[in-house]
C-alpha cells in the first residue's frame, strides 16, 4: 500500500510546477512536517481549477458537511488556495512552488529551512531549470529603458501595478528564512508584490498587507534603489511581482551557480558597455546579481550571465552601460495569464 505522504508527494509532482523526489527522501520530510495525515489524504483530491466543496467532497467519497472546515483549515494553514466566488468559498490545489512553501511565511522553524534550503536546489535542477516554461521572469527597470525602445506594457513593473485594483505586500520569505539562520541580508523586508485573488488569499492568512497603488510604486523604487531584480509572473497579466536579490532568492541563488544562466530565464534585455566610456570604475560590478561583469581595463558583460535586469545601466556614473533589446525571433512573450502558464507547463511535462 502506497504511503499517504509519498502518494501526496507524486501528486504534487504532477502539478505543473512539479515536486520531483530525491535520493535522501527530504521532500517526504517537508511534507510530514506541513501536513497531517488527514490532510495528505484530502489534498490529492483537489485540482487547479477552483471548486466549491460539494464537488470536491463528491470527488473524494465524503460527506460535505464534514469536509468543509477540514478544507477551511487546510487553505488557512497554506496547505491549499482558497477563494470567494459568489459568495460561496473555492478550494484548489497549491503547488509547493510558488504556493505551499510561500504560504508558511509566518509559521517557519529551523528544521523546515533546513530542509527546504536541502529541497530547493534539486528542484531548481530537476524541474525549474528543465522546464521549457517558467513560474516567473525578469523584466528591466524602467530607468534603464531608453525612448527609443518599443517596450511592452508587460515589461514594465510600474504598468503592471496601475493596472491592479487589489494589492497587497508581503515579506520574502526568501530574506525571511535567512535571517532566521543568521544568513539573512539588509535588502528590503517588504518586497514581494501580490495582485488580485491571490492578494485576497494573503491579506485574509495575515501573510501580507493591503497597499494602494502609489504605495506599491513607493515599494518598486526602494527595491530598485536597493539592487533588487523584478521577477514578476510569467505571464501578460501575473499575480505578482517579486523584488528578489542574488544572495537570498531561492531562484536567483540557485540560477548563479549555473555556467549559463541567461539561457533559463525568460528575458528580452541584455546590457552592453560603450567601452570608450568605460572608466572600469566597478561600480556595476557591485551592482550584478549575476556576477555577469568582468572588470580589466574596461567593464565586460557575459552574455550567458547576464538576465537583462538594467540594475547596472543606472549604477554607471559614466552612463557607459547600456540595455539592448534581443532581436525578433529572440524575444519572449508570456502567457496571457497565469492559467495559460500552468496549461503550458502542464503540457511541456505530459501532464495533460
Amino acid at each position: 500500500m502506497t504511503d499517504v505522504y509519498q502518494r501526496l508527494a507524486n501528486y504534487l509532482d504532477d502539478l505543473p510546477a512539479g515536486f520531483p523526489p530525491t535520493e535522501t527522501g527530504v521532500e517526504l520530510r517537508i511534507l510530514k512536517r506541513l501536513f497531517s495525515q488527514q490532510e495528505a489524504q484530502i489534498a490529492p483530491g483537489l485540482t487547479m481549477m477552483p471548486e466549491p466543496v460539494a464537488a470536491i467532497a463528491q470527488r473524494l467519497g465524503r460527506d460535505e458537511a464534514e469536509l468543509a472546515p477540514m478544507l477551511e483549515e487546510m487553505s488557512k494553514k497554506g496547505l491549499i488556495f482558497r477563494s470567494t466566488k459568489g459568495g460561496e468559498k473555492h478550494y484548489m490545489a497549491a503547488q509547493f512552488v510558488i504556493g505551499i512553501w510561500e504560504y508558511h511565511l509566518n509559521d517557519l522553524d529551523e528544521g523546515l529551512i533546513r530542509d527546504v534550503n536541502e529541497y530547493l536546489p534539486h528542484l531548481t535542477k530537476t524541474r525549474w531549470i528543465k522546464q521549457e516554461t517558467k513560474q516567473l521572469r525578469v523584466v528591466p527597470i524602467s530607468q534603464s529603458i531608453n525612448a527609443e525602445m518599443s517596450v511592452m506594457p508587460y515589461e514594465m513593473a510600474e504598468e503592471i501595478i496601475k493596472k491592479q485594483s487589489k494589492i497587497v505586500v508581503s515579506p520574502c520569505i526568501c530574506r525571511r528564512e535567512h535571517e532566521m539562520v543568521g544568513k539573512g541580508c539588509d535588502k528590503l523586508k517588504e518586497a514581494c508584490l501580490i495582485f488580485g485573488t491571490g492578494a485576497y488569499y494573503y491579506e485574509e492568512n495575515g501573510l501580507g498587507r493591503s497597499i494602494t497603488q502609489d504605495e506599491a510604486l513607493v515599494i518598486l523604487n526602494s527595491g530598485l534603489e536597493a539592487g533588487l531584480v523584478l521577477q514578476p509572473g510569467n505571464a501578460q497579466k501575473p499575480s505578482n511581482i517579486c523584488l528578489c536579490c542574488g544572495c537570498c532568492c531561492q531562484i536567483l541563488k540557485n540560477l548563479k551557480i549555473l555556467d549559463r544562466p541567461a539561457q533559463v530565464v525568460h528575458a528580452n534585455y541584455y546590457a552592453e558597455v560603450t567601452m570608450e566610456d568605460c572608466t572600469a570604475c566597478e561600480a556595476c560590478v557591485d551592482r550584478c546579481q549575476m556576477d555577469a561583469i568582468e572588470v580589466e581595463d574596461t567593464a565586460r558583460v557575459d552574455p550567458d550571465r547576464c538576465i537583462g535586469c538594467g540594475l547596472c545601466v543606472t549604477e554607471c556614473p559614466e552612463d557607459a552601460m547600456t540595455l539592448k533589446q534581443k532581436d525578433g525571433a529572440d524575444q519572449y512573450v508570456p502567457p496571457k495569464n497565469t492559467f495559460e502558464t500552468y496549461l503550458r507547463m502542464a503540457r511541456e511535462r505530459g501532464k495533460i
